[in-house]
């Protein structure tokens, strides 16, 4: 979600630290419990680390999705030093929310506007796919690890994520938009307005029939998620033949990404360059220490992710990331498996072999000076594999973390993910989107309301869409039954209510933003998130 070609998500996303304390209210932890007989619900029947450690000891891990059994590592390890291990915790959940946008903004993105270029697709077609998709990336695949992780009770963390961005973006962003713009009175088109209303509402309802109906089989996956494409399809119709303007350039979105400022942690992708520090200016050594706290964050995406571009390229770095990616794929591949076993040996040898087989060929065709000119699509490809993993990797975490984080605080998941996960997947939609509609006239207001309808619409129908997919197709053909909590409803109903809101307050003011259409989308959110925690906290009682 957002313009993400601008890395200014990743910076912002230290704001999730208010949101987690501001909303850790007690509920009953079981509103969300993986399908397992070994769950954590009876870690609330003890009262002290040492039992905690003892109980967790004793079964499987409860949020198995990550790499890091976080509840162990705080019971068995903080007995005595609670606050600090839940600041260890707190201070992980950043710098995952960081990773995974970063990754998203550097990487992920960088690949679908090179593909774009090198594919020659129209920006229109380019801005609802590839420019969807890199605005998209983290919800996604945080709603691919919620719906087809180990746990599979994590449904409602992406359910919420879901409708939590979606509420966040089309109320808070655009009600701001609204507001900042009262005195310019700017129009907003018509004709693209309705379009993305209409779409999203048909989103909404789609959601809410399988939330009703409980269960959804294969195809019924393939339908909500092709819903997508007749958008795509209806989107570049109307440019093409009705003579609507292009709302989603891809070169004019980079450019004025690209001036929005820097991250709070950006990393430079240049070292291969030696690191100056000037003795006179003490900006320079903040510099100097924010890279060396963040360089074992950046290195290992850097070593294994391939990056073809003029202003980043350097070929030691560009062959040992082909060289290292199959190794980290394969041990990836290996991953919870025997690790002396004949087929994990043979896994390893395997994607050690390809590695070094991809990164002889690179040393080879490659030149130091510039990226390659022929074959650009292998590297592209394998850029965007890599940088999907790694974003795989940090929902994969996030969502693990969040999970855990419930327990601990006997805090229901899904309103972690519908306030935490969503304001962190949607921060950048705010800085981004605002600062575009405020800075770049008439037609930047236009791309940045014209955005805040169609990442929701791509989130909804696609991101949802694809994991529902993907989850169906592994018990095909069996459906998924989808026993979410029936307040999501309700959510999707204040959703629905702010759409509607807008569609009335703009034709009625002969489609021009004002403070009117503003306040009424930030009450209707603040009303929305006020219900349902609310209701938690009363749940806890």
């Amino acid at each position: 979600m957002g313009y993400p070609f601008s890395s200014v998500r990743s910076g912002y996303s230290f704001l999730i630290l208010f949101s987690c304390l501001l909303f850790t209210s007690p509920v009953d932890s079981s509103a969300l419990r993986p399908k397992s007989d070994n769950n954590c619900s009876a870690l609330n029947h003890f009262h002290d680390y040492k039992s905690k450690c003892a109980y967790l000891k004793s079964i499987d891990p409860c949020a198995s999705q990550g790499f890091i059994d976080y509840l162990s590592f705080l019971y068995c390890n903080f007995d005595g030093f609670p606050l600090l291990g839940q600041s260890l915790l707190f201070l992980w959940l950043l710098v995952l929310f960081y990773v995974l946008g970063h990754t998203a903004s550097e990487y992920f993105c960088s690949s679908l506007e090179s593909l774009s270029k090198l594919l020659t697709l129209s920006p229109t077609v380019a801005g609802v796919t590839l420019l969807s998709l890199g605005n998209g990336a983290p919800d996604l695949f945080a709603s691919l690890v919620s719906f087809m992780g180990e746990s599979k009770g994590t449904y409602d963390v992406g359910l919420n994520t879901v409708v939590g961005g979606s509420s966040f973006v089309t109320c808070v962003v655009v009600g701001i938009i609204s507001v900042s713009l009262h005195r310019r009175r700017v129009r907003v088109e018509r004709s693209a307005f309705i379009r993305d209303v209409c779409f999203f509402c048909a989103a909404v309802g789609s959601l809410a029939l399988i939330l009703v109906y409980g269960k959804i089989n294969l195809w019924g996956a393939l339908g909500f998620c092709s819903l997508y494409a007749v958008y795509v399809v209806f989107v570049y119709l109307s440019w093409r033949f009705g003579g609507e303007s292009c709302e989603f350039d891809v070169e004019s979105v980079h450019k004025r990404g690209s001036s929005l400022g820097e991250p709070i942690l950006e990393q430079r992708d240049d070292l291969d360059e030696d690191v100056v520090v000037v003795v006179d200016d003490g900006r320079c050594y903040w510099k100097l220490v924010v890279w060396v706290i963040t360089l074992p964050l950046y290195l290992p995406r850097r070593l294994t992710i391939p990056v073809v571009s003029e202003e980043r390229w350097s070929k030691p770095i560009a062959v040992a990331s082909v060289t290292s990616a199959p190794v980290l794929l394969s041990f990836l591949w290996n991953w919870k498996r025997n690790p002396t076993s004949f087929e994990a040996g043979v896994v390893y040898i395997t994607g050690c072999s390809v590695g070094i087989v991809l990164g002889v060929v690179a040393g080879a065709t490659t030149k130091k000076s510039h990226p390659p000119k022929k074959w650009l699509l292998p590297w592209l490809v394998g850029g965007f594999v890599m940088s999907m993993t790694w974003s795989y990797i940090s929902a994969q975490e996030l969502v693990a973390l969040l999970t855990s984080l419930g327990y601990i605080f006997g805090v229901s998941p899904s309103i972690l993910g519908l306030t935490v996960l969503a304001w962190g997947n949607s921060i950048g939609d705010l800085i981004t989107n605002v600062t575009m509609a405020l800075h770049d006239g008439d037609e930047g207001a236009q791309v940045a309301v014209s955005g805040c309808y169609a990442g929701p619409i791509f989130n909804t129908l696609f991101a949802l869409g694809v994991s529902l997919v993907g989850c169906a197709w592994e018990i095909y053909p069996s459906s998924i039954v989808i026993k979410t909590d029936p307040r999501v409803l309700e959510s999707l109903g204040f959703l629905v209510i702010g759409l509607v809101w807008s569609f009335l307050v703009l034709f009625s003011n002969r489609m021009r933003l004002g403070a009117v259409m503003g306040i009424g989308l930030l009450v209707i959110y603040l009303a929305s998130l006020s219900i349902r925690i609310v209701q938690t906290v009363g749940d806890s009682h």
